[in-house]
């Protein structure tokens, strides 16, 4: 049987957009109400906290109905619900909007707010604040920097261009540049490309490492400032492993500024912020030939690193 798609007229809510859940297509059903199946499919959300959802109409059918607590079960049936987190932590910085026509908005992402929703962020993550700023419920990123990394975040408008837009990352058609605080070694000799293989830390899955094998990643390093015992370097990933340019420059003795994961774990992925000490790593500029447009597209962040004060 084909996967039926979402029903595209269940709205956002504040920049939200709902999740679905389909009831399986088990006769008898063996949940004795709608209430039932979330609160057993669904444990993260107590049964209180479901029933409050639902009296307030929180949870619709495929037709954008409310559904009663009491509802009896239809396999096959699906229902939309909106993620919430009730003790979400306000972040606080702004992001900017750099560029937007009918087909691309390009944001300029602080510090230490996710592209996307997930874990602890729901509304402050950069899509929902977008959603809920422009209205465009079917904005998209099409490609993802880290939570900690600021900088450019380009999504796309129209869901029919979408895949041509990923094509753009996925062949490797985008040219990308970074900037970097990190420790300044003045023995290390620039310009040079780092080439290695980077793989999930088996030990710790937020964290990547190098270990021997075929290269998967690649970057071309240079500095050009220096401060104390600080430098500012440009940085231009050829691939784009997660956290490729945080390993790669801890891998030369030159941890970036701020970092909690390298050279060792600071604070793990779920200890509280600390907004005073921000990873100095900015996503600089990017470009492109729009697939879609044709036109040859450049854009670079407004903001700036600022250097540390030890």
């Amino acid at each position: 049987m084909a996967h039926r798609p979402k029903n595209p007229l269940i709205p956002t809510r504040d920049g939200v957009s709902p999740s679905c859940v389909a009831i399986p297509f088990t006769k008898p059903a063996p949940w004795a109400s709608v209430l039932q199946f979330l609160c057993e499919r669904l444990p993260v959300i107590t049964p209180a906290e479901w029933a409050q959802r639902m009296a307030r109409g929180d949870v619709l059918d495929d037709d954008g109905r409310p559904v009663l607590p009491d509802a009896g079960c239809t396999p096959g049936a699906r229902l939309y619900y909106w993620r919430q987190v009730d003790d979400e932590i306000d972040i606080p910085f702004e992001e900017h909007i750099l560029f937007q026509d009918e087909h691309l908005l390009v944001a300029d992402k602080p510090h230490f707010m996710p592209v996307t929703p997930g874990g602890r962020t729901v509304r402050h993550s950069l899509m929902v604040r977008l959603k809920a700023r422009t209205g465009i419920d079917t904005l998209n990123p099409i490609h993802r920097i880290d939570r900690e990394t600021a900088g450019l975040v380009v999504f796309n408008l129209r869901p029919q261009d979408r895949n041509a837009y990923h094509a753009l990352f996925r062949d490797q058609a985008v040219t990308k540049h970074y900037e970097a605080i990190a420790a300044h070694q003045p023995d290390v000799a620039f310009p040079l490309t780092r080439r290695s293989r980077i793989e999930e830390d088996v030990e710790a899955f937020f964290r990547m490492v190098e270990v021997d094998g075929e290269p998967n990643s690649e970057t071309r390093i240079q500095r050009i400032e220096v401060s104390g015992t600080w430098a500012r370097y440009a940085l231009d990933p050829l691939s784009g492993k997660r956290h490729q340019l945080r390993v790669h420059l801890n891998a030369l003795g030159l941890p970036i500024a701020g970092d909690r994961f390298y050279p060792r774990v600071r604070r793990g992925p779920h200890d509280v912020e600390d907004f005073t000490d921000p990873l100095r790593l900015l996503a600089r500029a990017i470009e492109f030939t729009d697939p879609v447009t044709g036109h040859r597209r450049r854009f670079e962040s407004r903001r700036s690193l600022d250097w540390p004060n030890d």
